[in-house]
């Protein structure tokens, strides 16, 4: 199950109040974005449209809905609501997200720490795919797949950030296929990397 802090509690009770409407629930989904990313969806649906299957789990003043496969994918998480000057937001702390492996989990705190703020601006985000024989191994999508600068942005930021954090790490391979995807982003070689 996934536990969820008296910030996050509160803050739906505040969403379902809103909406001025009795019998309201909060349904959770969590899919894999990569290896070790999750992309969690929240939604306030009415009573009646709880599915078959759904995992049901009381918060107090609501319900808590996931499909089998989220539920899975959050247990033993933590929810959260944060507020930091203008920006809020739930934000999910998910044991399963980390690496096992120390040094694949010290490449993982880069990219979200530096690589992954600065692609975000473009629309792209980069995943580590894992280790190979002291390489890692990369996979870029969003804006960053298909971009023109992609090479540019691997040789001169990723791949600078992850060599200085992480010695352990030689070298870094992109196995991103940058023709494919639903809506591959282009860009001559006269445009800009985030780096």
């Amino acid at each position: 199950m996934i536990t969820l802090t008296e910030s996050a509690r509160q803050k739906v009770v505040e969403f379902i109040q809103a909406e001025e409407r009795d019998g309201l629930a909060l349904r959770l989904s969590a899919r894999r974005r990569g290896p070790r990313k999750f992309e969690y969806e929240l939604n306030l649906e009415d009573g009646g449209d709880r599915r078959p299957g759904d995992v049901v789990q009381e918060c107090g003043d609501f319900e808590l809905w996931m499909d089998p496969v989220s539920a899975e994918n959050v247990d033993g998480s933590t929810m959260d609501f944060e507020q930091r000057g203008f920006e809020s937001g739930f934000k999910f702390d998910n044991p399963q997200s980390r690496w096992d492996d120390p040094v694949a989990q010290k490449v993982q705190d880069v990219l979200d720490r530096e690589i992954n703020p600065a692609v975000a601006g473009h629309g792209g985000f980069v995943e580590l795919v894992g280790l190979e024989d002291g390489a890692a191994v990369l996979s870029f999508g969003g804006g960053c797949q298909g971009c023109g600068m992609v090479d540019v942005t691997l040789k001169h930021g990723v791949e600078v950030a992850i060599l200085e954090a992480v010695p352990e790490v030689k070298v870094v391979r992109d196995v991103t296929d940058h023709a494919a995807g639903e809506n591959p982003y282009f860009e001559s070689a006269s445009g800009q990397s985030p780096f």
